[in-house]
């Protein structure tokens, strides 16, 4: 990993235990901090709890398949999804892509090639369309993920990461949430969902947002999620 940069976060999802702590030992050696589920159900809790970076996703699994995972991981995360499988035919393949995955090794797999797989799918999906955006006091670095507001580093995760710096390249003029779910989360609004409510509400925090700050985030009387600056120091 380079110097300075925030370590991938990889979600192994696989039900058979030795199989699994192999992988997560591998990647661990390999500089990444991994994330285990032997269930679909710890999958879908530890990928919103911690939004991975990339998720390795096993088919069958004990409580439901992983082609159904995948399709309820694609509302919440813009993280990679690569399929570990033994079930390697055109029809798995063809089923699992069009499901929302991104990749498809077949088992058995050699763990060098599992790494070169997961780095591809990495620099795809940080290949910023720009590396920075700064709107003093605010910096973001979207090559380190470092986020600098008024002087304090603000941990985020990657979806939140990518949600303020969309939000920060619309200043004043902001999205609506089937906008945000497009352009942010990459999936097709299909319904109601409190996804981006909820992403908001986090963001809102952990940047700590009152009267005092520079910025304001809040949804408009048309039902826009509207990022403004109501404050500006040239000295930050």
């Amino acid at each position: 990993m380079k110097e300075g940069s925030r370590t991938p976060v990889v979600l192994v999802v696989e039900d058979e235990e030795t199989l699994r702590s192999a992988v997560a030992r591998h990647l661990t050696d390999a500089g990444f901090a991994v994330l285990e589920a032997g269930t679909a159900q710890a999958a879908l809790a530890a990928a919103w709890e911690h939004q991975p970076d990339v998720v390795l996703l096993d088919i069958l699994l004990p409580d439901g398949s992983g082609y159904e995972v995948c399709a309820k991981l694609r509302p919440i995360t813009a993280a990679p999804i690569i399929y570990l499988t033994a079930m390697g035919h055109d029809r798995a393949v063809v089923r699992g892509l069009e499901a929302g995955g991104d990749d498809y090794i077949a088992k058995p797999f050699s763990f060098d090639v599992l790494t070169a797989r997961i780095q591809a799918q990495l620099r795809r999906a940080a290949a910023p369309r720009i590396g920075r955006i700064d709107l003093p006091p605010l910096h973001l670095d979207f090559v380190t993920g470092r986020v600098v507001l008024s002087g304090r580093e603000i941990a985020l995760t990657r979806m939140e990461l990518q949600l303020l710096g969309f939000l920060a390249s619309n200043l004043g003029v902001g999205a609506t949430q089937e906008e945000l779910l497009t352009s942010v989360w990459r999936v097709k609004a299909t319904g109601p969902t409190n996804t981006v409510r909820q992403t908001i509400s986090t963001l809102r925090k952990k940047l700590g947002l009152d009267d005092a700050s520079a910025f304001d985030l809040a949804m408009t009387a048309d039902r826009r999620y509207v990022l403004r600056q109501v404050r500006f120091d040239p000295a930050d």
